[in-house]
Formats: C-alpha cells, sequence, structure tokens
C-alpha cells in the first residue's frame, strides 16, 4: 500500500501556535507597560520583577505553542511541550487516536507509548483524523513491525 502522504511532512496544530504567539505578544506589551507606567514610589527592582514576570509567563506560552510531529524518509520526531523525540520508522508500532483522545498515541515496539500532541483536535477534529490516519499510513508503509 503507497502512502498518499510525501515526505517529509509536519503536522501541528496552527491555530494554537498563532492564538499563543498573539497571546504571548500582548503579555509582553501589557508587562512592559505596566512595569514602566507604574508611579514614581515603585522601586526599579519592582520594574524589573514585573517585565521578567511578563517574560516568563510568555515563554510558558511559547512552550506550550511548540508541539508537532515531523515524518521524513528515516522516521519521524515528536516535539511536545519541553521534549524531543527522534525515532526511526520500526520503532512505532501503532498510532492511536481513539474518540476523545486529546492527541494521537504511538505505540512503541519498547512497549511504551508516547504522546504526538502535535496531532490533536484543538485545531479541528477532522484535520487531526486526516493527519493520524496518514501517519498511520506512513507507518504502515516504512515499519518493519507490521502485525
Amino acid at each position: 500500500m503507497s502512502s498518499p502522504v510525501e515526505l517529509p511532512v509536519t503536522w501541528a496544530p496552527r491555530r494554537n501556535r498563532a492564538v499563543l504567539a498573539g497571546i504571548c505578544a500582548l503579555l509582553m506589551v501589557l508587562f512592559s507597560t505596566l512595569a514602566f507606567a507604574l508611579p514614581s514610589n515603585w522601586q526599579f527592582n519592582d520594574r524589573v520583577a514585573i517585565f521578567v514576570s511578563g517574560l516568563l509567563f510568555s515563554a510558558v506560552g511559547l512552550m506550550l505553542a511548540r508541539p508537532r510531529v515531523s515524518a521524513d524518509a528515516e522516521g519521524v520526531t515528536v516535539v511536545n511541550f519541553v521534549r524531543r523525540h527522534r525515532l526511526s520508522w520500526p520503532q512505532i508500532v501503532r498510532v492511536n487516536f481513539r474518540q476523545g483522545d486529546p492527541w494521537v498515541m504511538l505505540d512503541l515496539a519498547d512497549g511504551t507509548s508516547l504522546a504526538a500532541v502535535g496531532i490533536q483536535p484543538a485545531g479541528g477534529r477532522e484535520q487531526a483524523v486526516r493527519a493520524a490516519r496518514a501517519l498511520r499510513d506512513l507507518v504502515e508503509d516504512h515499519g518493519v513491525a507490521r502485525n
């Protein structure tokens, strides 16, 4: 069976990324303005603390925008909130995306599972189902751990 998806391909919740990027920019503007607009009786340390708080909140928002799943001829790269995993095709046994799941789960050859947060229904259920099916087809075409 030949997969309809051409490699390399990347899936990411683009709507989430756009919303989070906007929120992070807004947070930076808000906290920067607040730090400089405080009354003169506030100390410099207080202003710096407010600005740094804005940086930290924005950094968390950008971290939440990181998830993506990329596939190429050698395997799959799963980037979740904090960690990045590189898997060869034979390491992936099954792609699971059941009704109500928050994101795709990959069953691995070593008996563990890995969340692939980059494919999630938050950006649209049908889009996520198509992405999960495409990844499943790629795993079936490229993996040696077939049933």
